[in-house]
């Protein structure tokens, strides 16, 4: 897997891989959001320094699994989770969603537009239903501050290419396939006015039984009440 990745970003990277992109996707959030935090199409932020999940909360089920997608940037944001749409507005300068996705694989497509210079930063955070711990599940930012250039852009590829078995946080128990991005032209030749990034969260059914920042992470299998019932390897 590391060797395609590897192929997908000499593709992608820098100045090679500029195109004309199409308009970015409504502006609206249309989606089923999960937990007390959450109401109709919004949701607010948990408290970062609050105790174990700052009041997320778990699924009502032992199969799902819940995230935390927070866009951040001065400027519009967009993030699709397999069907979920989710949008923030130049109004705000984070917004937070909770979503509740089953095991398997969820297709991820994240979107900044501006014409003065894209600007923005996504998180995926898995919520541990053993340990209250959040894990960093994708962590991607580009012009925040400021704004993007091709330069942070090759930056990024060098850092994701580092991943260590597509795991951005090794305590957690999803993994990144098939990541891409695409930018625009630049029309100043450095700071490109769209971004697009594309992957796949493959979400394993195991619960994370370590907390985030444990030093042991990665090795062993999980043990027999963590749920592995199906991966023949664990992330």
């Amino acid at each position: 897997m590391r060797l395609v990745l590897a192929v997908l970003f000499v593709a992608c990277s820098g100045t090679a891989h500029q195109i004309s992109m199409g308009p970015p996707p409504a502006r609206s959030t249309d989606g089923v959001l999960a937990g007390p935090l959450c109401s109709g199409t919004e949701c607010k932020c948990r408290d970062l320094n609050a105790p174990e999940d700052g009041g997320v909360g778990v699924p009502g089920d032992a199969i799902h699994k819940r995230f935390e997608v927070r866009l951040s940037s001065p400027n519009e944001l967009w993030a699709t989770i397999g069907t979920n749409h989710l949008y923030k507005s130049a109004e705000r300068a984070d917004a937070c969603y909770y979503l509740d996705l089953p095991p398997g694989i969820a297709p991820v497509e994240l979107r900044a537009s501006n014409k003065d210079g894209a600007a923005g930063a996504w998180s995926i955070r898995e919520l541990g239903t053993k340990t209250k711990s959040f894990y960093d599940t994708f962590l991607f930012s580009c012009g925040v501050p400021g704004v993007c250039s091709f330069d942070e852009l090759d930056r990024n590829k060098a850092e994701i290419q580092a991943m260590h078995r597509n795991l951005h946080d090794l305590c957690g128990s999803t993994k990144i396939r098939d990541l891409t991005w695409d930018q625009s032209k630049a029309p100043d030749g450095e700071h490109p006015t769209d971004v697009l990034v594309r992957l796949k969260l493959d979400l394993y059914k195991f619960a994370p039984w370590k907390i985030h920042g444990d030093e042991t992470c990665g090795k062993g299998k999980p043990p027999s009440d963590a749920g592995s019932d199906t991966p023949t390897e664990t992330p």
